[in-house]
């Protein structure tokens, strides 16, 4: 079927191809085309809806279907409405056109990343009218900002207000990753975000000198650090049963400082992205890292532009009553899960962080991990697989 032809379509399929044509893509993302088709939807399926503005510009949107027990904890269904930029010259189709192909897939920024499951979950609730279907638990569908560059005006800042305590929320489910193969992945938890920034001063002055205590020395040793430290876990990784998010992750991402290539600068500066592993003491690899700027000379000083604290992932295990039911339904539906520590950061770590248990879940299999990438595509029959494997989970969510 062509991009054109919408005949036979879906109407989820034609829902989510209208999403993927909004282009909330940073930087300055305006999100009022999200919040007026969003609202939209909420309309049409008879829907309470409430738009909170934590931030100016930053718009939550809460769509609302209570429960026949509304005194029980709630279920969160979260979403973000932002996606991440694109280099158009790099995609076959243009990429806020939601193509489909002959095969079905459908070609946009945020198809996988994650616009799918903010459609799923409203075509989900949709079905359940339909089939006039209800349940005790109230169910709150959340559309936030700014998750692609940490959360900081979305998430980060609603989990603290009085607004969010109001929802009484009990379990979250959130987005997860695609899988190359048959099995479904499913993350518990995340490590733990750094973002380090190590500046090191030194002697200036004339670039034909050797002169003693420079800033290049200090650097060199602080690299040399990082890099076995990562050295390390790259082994782990290769010679050990673990996945990407089971190591701590340690990337030189900015080098900056001096003016002329005859200068010997005052001060070098080098920032590393880190995540660590669950199992990973922050004030201990601290003390470690403190040391290293101590062992490299003076004026080596330590800075961090995010540092997260460590958060328990979600327990999979009996005590966790929603991990149960959903377990449970993936079995019946011969599910194969693959459980997992996330690699990356999502919005699950600020609601984790507050003690409420939250999966990250994209129920896409048989699709190559595209998030972020060029042409970047979901096919529309794993979409709408996805919708049945929703229509059972969350059934089973809002009736724990």
């Amino acid at each position: 079927m062509s991009s054109s032809s919408n005949c036979t379509e879906h109407e989820a399929v034609t829902n989510f191809r209208e999403y993927l044509r909004i282009p909330s893509v940073h930087p300055d993302v305006d999100y009022s085309k999200c919040v007026e088709f969003l609202l939209r939807q909420a309309q049409s399926l008879g829907l309470p809806s409430n738009i909170y503005y934590i931030v100016p510009g930053k718009p939550i949107i809460i769509i609302t279907w209570i429960g026949q027990k509304p005194d029980l904890p709630s279920i969160l269904l979260n979403s973000h409405m932002d996606v991440v930029p694109v280099y158009p010259e790099k995609w076959t189709y243009e990429p806020f056109s939601a193509h489909k192909d002959d095969d079905g897939n459908i070609y946009a920024r945020g198809a996988q990343d994650m616009k799918c499951v903010g459609i799923q979950y409203l075509e989900t609730i949709r079905k359940y009218l339909r089939d006039k279907l209800v349940f005790n638990r109230t169910i709150h569908v959340s559309f936030v900002p700014d998750e692609e560059i940490g959360g900081t005006f979305g998430m980060k800042k609603f989990v603290k207000t009085p607004e969010f305590s109001a929802l009484n929320i009990g379990f979250a489910l959130d987005e997860g990753l695609a899988s190359p193969d048959d099995s479904y992945a499913l993350y518990y938890g995340e490590r733990t975000l750094w973002q380090t920034v190590i500046k090191c001063t030194g002697t200036p002055g004339h670039g034909s000198l050797l002169h003693e205590n420079t800033a290049g020395e200090k650097l060199r040793f602080i690299i040399d650090k990082f890099m076995n430290w990562r050295e390390c876990e790259k082994l782990r990784l290769k010679n050990g049963n673990l996945g990407p998010g089971d190591i701590t992750s340690i990337n030189l991402t900015i080098l900056e400082g001096g003016c002329q290539i005859n200068v010997v600068p005052p001060e070098l500066t080098v920032c590393f992205d880190v995540r660590l592993a669950i199992e990973v003491d922050p004030n201990v690899m601290e003390s470690i890292i403190q040391q290293w700027c101590r062992e490299a000379g003076e004026g080596v000083t330590l800075e961090f532009k995010e540092k997260n604290a460590r958060i328990q992932p979600t327990k999979l295990n009996d005590e966790n009553p929603y991990w149960i039911a959903f377990k449970d339904q993936c079995d019946k539906m011969n599910i194969n899960l693959k459980t997992s520590i996330f690699p990356g950061a999502t919005d699950s770590r600020y609601i984790r962080e507050i003690g409420i248990p939250a999966i990250g879940f994209s129920p896409m299999n048989n699709t190559p991990i595209l998030l972020h990438d060029h042409n970047e595509f979901l096919n529309e029959k794993i979409f709408l697989k996805g919708l049945d494997i929703y229509y059972n989970l969350i059934k089973s969510l809002a009736s724990v």
